[in-house]
C-alpha cells in the first residue's frame, strides 16, 4: 500500500510518502480499497505533535475517515463483503490507500455519490450530526450559529442544520466564503463582529445552539450571541484554546458549553455516532438534499502542498487526496 507519514513531529518536511505491506484485517475489521482520502486539520495538529493518534491506530500515518470499496474482511465480519462501497472513521491510518477500519465504523455509501463525494462525507458529516444533533440537541424550528461556515465540518452542519429544519447562521471571514455559505442556503454574518449581527437578525434573541469550530477568539462573544438555554459546542480550537469566561453572564443566561472530541471514543460510543448518522443525514445525501463540498483535489505525490492548502484561508468545503486508478 502507498501511505502519507510522519517522520516525526514539525512541518511539511516531516512528510513523506512511503510503500508498505498491505494491512491483513483480522476478526471484525475490514480493508478498504480507497481513491480518494480526505484531510482534516487534525491531521496538520498531528504532524505538529500536538495530537497523536488513539492507542490501536497507526501512530504514524495521519487521517481519520476512509471511503473506498472493501478489499478484505475478517473472520468474524458480518456486515460487509468485498465490493461494497463504504465510508466511515478511523482513529488513525486514512491517508492511505488501503486503510482497516472495525465493521461497526462503517455505513453504506449510497450510488448516487460518487468516488471523491463520498470522500468529503465521514469525518465532516458525522462530526456535525453528532455535534448539533446528538449532543446539542438541535431541534425543528430552533436557530443554529455555524463558526469556520464554510471548512469541511462547517458546511456540513449548516446543511445538517437546514435539513433538521432549524434556521441556520453562518459565520465567515471572507467574500468567497460569504457567496458559498449563501449558496448553500444559510444567513450569513462576518466574523469580525458576528454577535452583533446575531443580535440583529434574531432580534436580540441569540441562537440556541453553537457550534464551535474556531476556538478561544470567539469567547466571550459567543455569550452575547447565545440565547438564554442555549447550548455551545466546542468542536475545534485551532485558533487557540485558552480563553476567559464571564462566569456570572453564563449564569443569567443558563448556558450549557460542551467540549466534544470523536476521534478518540471507546469502540461503542464511536459505532453509535456513525448509526445516528446512518438514520438521519444518509438519506439526505442519496437524495441529494444535503451534498459533500469539495474545496480541491491533490495528487498524493503533491501532500505537502495538500497540507499547505489545509493550513490556509479561504477554504471552501473539504481538502482531498488523490491516490490514483
Amino acid at each position: 500500500m502507498r501511505a502519507v507519514v510522519f517522520t516525526g513531529a514539525g512541518g511539511n518536511e516531516v512528510i513523506d510518502l512511503v510503500e508498505r505491506p498491505d494491512p491483513i484485517p483480522t476478526g471484525n475489521d475490514v480493508r478498504v480499497r480507497v481513491r480518494y482520502a480526505g484531510m482534516n486539520p487534525a491531521d496538520a495538529q498531528q504532524r505538529n505533535g500536538i495530537y497523536p493518534a488513539p492507542p490501536g491506530s497507526p501512530a504514524d500515518i495521519p487521517g481519520l475517515e476512509v471511503s473506498g470499496v472493501v478489499e478484505a474482511v475478517g473472520d468474524a465480519v458480518t456486515t460487509w463483503s468485498p465490493g461494497d462501497r463504504v465510508f466511515g472513521l478511523v482513529g488513525g491510518g486514512g491517508l492511505a490507500d488501503r486503510v482497516i477500519v472495525n465493521e461497526r465504523h462503517l455505513a453504506r455509501v449510497p450510488d448516487s455519490l460518487s468516488e471523491a463525494d463520498a470522500a468529503a462525507v465521514p469525518e465532516a458529516y458525522m462530526t456535525a450530526h453528532d455535534a448539533i444533533r446528538s449532543q446539542a440537541g438541535l431541534q425543528m424550528g430552533e436557530t443554529l450559529l455555524v463558526h469556520g461556515a464554510a471548512g469541511g465540518v462547517g458546511s456540513a452542519a449548516v446543511q445538517i442544520g437546514l435539513a433538521a429544519g432549524a434556521r441556520v447562521i453562518g459565520v465567515v471571514r471572507s467574500e468567497s466564503s460569504y457567496q458559498a455559505v449563501k449558496a448553500l442556503g444559510a444567513e450569513v454574518v462576518h466574523d469580525a463582529d458576528f454577535a452583533t449581527e446575531v443580535a440583529e437578525l434574531t432580534g436580540g434573541r441569540g441562537a440556541d445552539v453553537i457550534l464551535e469550530l474556531v476556538g478561544a477568539p470567539h469567547f466571550p462573544a459567543n455569550l452575547d450571541a447565545i440565547a438564554v438555554r442555549g447550548r455551545i459546542i466546542v468542536v475545534g480550537v485551532g485558533a487557540g484554546s485558552e480563553t476567559e469566561m464571564p462566569l456570572l453572564r453564563l449564569m443569567q443566561k443558563r448556558v450549557r458549553v460542551q467540549g466534544t472530541v470523536l476521534r478518540a471514543r471507546p469502540i461503542e460510543q464511536k459505532a453509535e455516532a456513525v448509526r445516528a448518522f446512518e438514520r438521519e443525514v444518509l438519506p439526505a445525501l442519496a437524495s441529494g438534499r444535503v451534498r459533500p463540498v469539495i474545496d480541491q483535489i491533490f495528487p498524493v505525490a503533491q501532500v505537502q502542498s495538500a497540507f499547505d492548502r489545509l493550513e490556509g484561508k479561504g477554504k471552501v468545503g473539504k481538502i482531498l487526496l488523490d491516490f490514483g486508478g
